[in-house]
């Protein structure tokens, strides 16, 4: 994998604290800074000090759910890009409905480690 990918800083919030570090884990052993967060306005708050080059975030939290977050992330920092995930089957029917002008990717969860990286590489390099 080239260094500039490596070098990314990769934001992962889940509300559910194991799934954030196990991703985040995963990624940085492949290399990548990546950053768990179970606390959406925390990454949000993080993301004002020291601005992501991807978010991976849950769709459903409480709070601040992912689109929200997505949005709120981008205004501050326009150059980061967006991947979801979600365990809910409604999530991208919801999501094409009410945000379809959007360039936003929706994983399924569970996610294997593989398909994670894959797709984390790919947005990065897109």
């Amino acid at each position: 994998m080239p260094d500039q990918v490596r070098n990314n800083l990769v934001f992962v919030v889940d509300d559910e604290p194991v799934i954030a570090e196990t991703a985040a884990m995963i990624l940085r052993f492949d290399g990548f800074d990546a950053r768990a967060f179970s606390d959406p306005l925390a990454a949000l708050k993080a993301a004002q000090v020291d601005p992501p080059n991807l978010l991976f975030s849950d769709v459903v939290m409480p709070g601040l759910d992912g689109f929200e977050l997505s949005t709120e992330v981008v205004k501050g920092c326009p150059q980061c890009k967006v991947l979801l995930f979600s365990g809910n089957p409604g999530a991208r029917e919801n999501f094409a409905k009410t945000q379809s002008e959007k360039d936003l990717e929706i994983l399924a969860k569970p996610i294997s480690p593989t398909s994670l990286l894959s797709a984390i590489r790919g947005k990065l390099e897109a």
